[in-house]
């Protein structure tokens, strides 16, 4: 069974810099979206950057602070620039192929000084 391997949380400082790194367990074809989405507490998870299509949709929240990357056919890393408080909340990456819809296991994400 495939299994989504995620990696990169953590406690940073307000400004700083964070990189989640996501990881399929094997090659998988036809991928349709890879990213992450996220969920502060209390409230519902929303969309943060995938790769759909051939393109890369963030959150207007996000915009010119997190950059979503394909570093292979299997991985996907998203770094996170200029950190705010209300950035925190658990990260999860997802995939979608033709045969697979998956969510990781989540990482936690906390900006706080």
């Amino acid at each position: 069974q495939v299994q989504l391997v995620e990696s990169g949380g953590g406690l940073v400082q307000p400004g700083g810099s964070l990189r989640l790194s996501c990881s399929a367990s094997r090659n998988i074809f036809n991928i349709r979206i890879m990213g992450w989405y996220r969920q502060a507490p209390e409230k519902e998870r929303e969309l943060v950057a995938i790769i759909r299509g051939g393109n890369t949709i963030y959150a207007d929240s996000v915009k010119g602070r997190f950059t979503l990357a394909r570093d292979n056919a299997k991985t996907v890393s998203l770094q996170m620039n200029s950190l705010e408080p209300e950035d925190t909340a658990v990260y999860y990456c997802r995939l979608v192929a033709d045969t697979e819809n998956l969510w990781g296991q989540g990482t936690q994400v906390t900006v706080s000084s």
